[in-house]
C-alpha cells in the first residue's frame, strides 16, 4: 500500500497543494483588486464552462488509463483530442450567433461579448484533461504536477496583472483564467514525446477504440453533465430566478472556492491514484474492500478537527484574510462545510463504479441529486431567500453523497465475495 498508493498520492497531493496554494494565496491580492460584484460576474462566466467541459470530450479522457494496450491508449487519446476540438469550435460558433442576436441565457446576457472566451477555456480544459489521463496511465505523476502548477501560477499572475490595468480590468478574471489554463498545456506538449505512444494509429483504430469505450459517453458523460449542471444551478438558475445582486453571488462564490477547491485538490489526486490501483487489483483478482474502507475512514477522521475549527472561526477568518467587505461569505461557508467534509472522502472513490463498469448506477444517483437540488433551490426561490436556498441545496447534496457511499460499500462487498467463490 505504501509503495503502490501512498507514494504517488503524496506526489500528486504535494504538487496539487502547491498549485492550489498559489491560487488561494493569490486571492489575498485579487479580493483587494476586484470587488464581490466582479467575482460574481466571473462565477457566472465560469459556471457555464464547467458544464460545457463535459461535452468537449464526452469523458473519453478517462479511457486511456484502462486501455488494454499502449496502442489502444494512443488511439482513444487521439480521438479525444479531435472530439474536443470539434465541440469547442461548435460552441464558439453558437456563442457568436447568440451574441449577434442578443439572446444569451440567464445572466450571461449582462456579460456580453466576454462570453467569446468560453469556448477557448473549454478547449484548453479539455486538452488538459486528456493529457493528464494519458500521463496518469504511464504513472508520470510529476508531469501532471508541473502542469497543474503552471495553470495556477500563470492564471494567478495574469489575473493580478490585468486587474491593475484599468482598461482590461473588466475582463481580468476570465481572460487571466483562460490564458493560465493554456499555459498548463505547454509542459504536457514538451514531454509528450517521452511517452510510448504509437504515431501510426489509423482512423479506424481510433473509431474502434471509441466504440469499445462507448460507456463513457453513454453513461459517464451524461452523469457528469448532470452533476456539473446541478452543481452550478446557484449561478445559472438561482441567481437569475431571485435576481440576486452580483455582489451576493461573489460572496457565495468565494465561500464555495475556499471549501470546494481544497477538497477538490485532494479528490483529484486520490482519484487518479485509486483509479490505477483499483484497475490493477481487478486484473489481478485482488480484494478491494479493506483498502477502500481504510482509506475513506482515515481521510474522514483526520479531516474532522480541521473542518470543526473552520466552522467556528469562519467570520473572523474571512474578514482578516480578505478584508471586511468579504465577511458576508461566512454564512455561506457555514452552509457548505458539512457537505464538503462528506465530499472529501466520497468523491475520491468515484473510481470504484468506473473500474467496476457500474456507470449506470452513478447516472441514476446524479439524476436523484439534480431533482433534490432543484427542489431545495425551488423552496429558496419561493421564499426569495438566497441563503436559505444555499443551505437547503447543501443539505440535499450531502444526503445524496451518503446514499452513494452506501452503494459503493455494496459494490465492494459483492466484488470481494465473488473472489471467495
Amino acid at each position: 500500500m505504501k509503495s503502490r498508493l501512498l507514494k504517488p498520492l503524496a506526489t500528486l497531493l504535494s504538487g496539487s497543494v502547491l498549485a492550489q496554494g498559489i491560487t488561494l494565496l493569490s486571492y489575498l491580492i485579487l479580493t483587494r483588486i476586484y470587488s464581490p460584484a466582479d467575482f460574481g460576474v466571473f462565477n457566472i462566466f465560469y459556471s457555464y464552462i464547467e458544464v460545457l467541459i463535459i461535452l468537449s470530450t464526452c469523458k473519453y479522457e478517462l479511457a486511456p488509463v484502462i486501455a488494454d494496450s499502449d496502442r489502444e491508449a494512443s488511439a482513444i487519446y487521439r480521438f479525444s483530442l479531435k472530439l474536443n476540438t470539434t465541440v469547442s469550435l461548435s460552441i464558439f460558433v453558437i456563442i457568436i450567433i447568440l451574441n449577434l442576436f442578443h439572446c444569451l441565457p440567464g445572466k450571461l446576457l449582462s456579460i456580453g461579448w466576454i462570453t467569446v472566451l468560453i469556448p477557448f477555456m473549454v478547449f484548453f480544459c479539455g486538452t488538459t484533461r486528456v493529457y493528464a489521463a494519458l500521463f496518469n496511465r504511464f504513472r508520470k505523476f510529476s508531469q501532471i504536477v508541473w502542469s497543474d502548477t503552471s495553470i495556477s501560477a500563470g492564471g494567478a499572475l495574469l489575473k493580478i496583472a490585468l486587474g491593475f490595468l484599468r482598461p482590461l480590468h473588466f475582463i481580468g478574471l476570465p481572460l487571466g483564467t483562460v490564458l493560465g489554463q493554456a499555459a498548463g498545456n505547454i509542459n504536457y506538449l514538451i514531454n509528450l514525446h517521452k511517452l510510448p505512444l504509437q504515431k501510426d494509429v489509423s482512423r479506424d483504430e481510433c473509431l474502434a477504440a471509441a466504440r469499445k469505450f462507448r460507456k463513457f459517453p453513454l453513461f459517464t458523460a451524461p452523469k457528469d453533465f448532470i452533476d456539473s449542471l446541478s452543481s452550478n444551478l446557484p449561478f445559472i438558475w438561482l441567481a437569475t430566478a431571485i435576481a440576486v445582486p452580483d455582489s451576493q453571488i461573489g460572496l457565495y462564490g468565494l465561500a464555495l472556492t475556499f471549501t470546494f477547491r481544497p477538497v477538490n485538490v485532494f479528490n483529484i489526486a486520490a482519484e487518479r491514484v485509486l483509479y490505477v490501483e483499483i484497475d490493477e487489483r481487478l486484473h489481478n483478482r485482488m480484494p478491494l474492500g479493506h483498502l477502500i474502507t481504510r482509506f475513506a475512514l482515515t481521510v474522514s477522521l483526520a479531516s474532522l478537527p480541521v473542518f470543526a475549527l473552520l466552522y467556528l472561526y469562519a467570520e473572523p477568518l474571512f474578514s482578516f484574510v480578505f478584508g471586511s467587505k468579504w465577511a458576508g461569505s461566512a454564512p455561506f461557508f457555514h452552509a457548505l462545510l458539512p457537505w464538503m467534509w462528506i465530499l472529501l472522502a466520497a468523491n475520491s472513490l468515484l473510481a470504484i463504479p468506473y473500474a467496476l463498469s457500474k456507470q449506470q448506477g452513478e447516472f441514476y444517483f446524479s439524476l436523484v441529486s439534480l431533482l433534490l437540488r432543484v427542489l431545495a433551490l425551488s423552496i429558496g426561490i419561493l421564499r426569495k431567500d438566497f441563503l436559505l436556498a444555499i443551505q437547503l441545496y447543501a443539505a440535499a447534496s450531502s444526503l445524496v453523497i451518503i446514499l452513494r457511499l452506501v452503494w459503493y460499500g455494496r459494490l465492494l462487498h459483492r466484488h470481494d465475495q465473488s473472489l471467495r467463490q
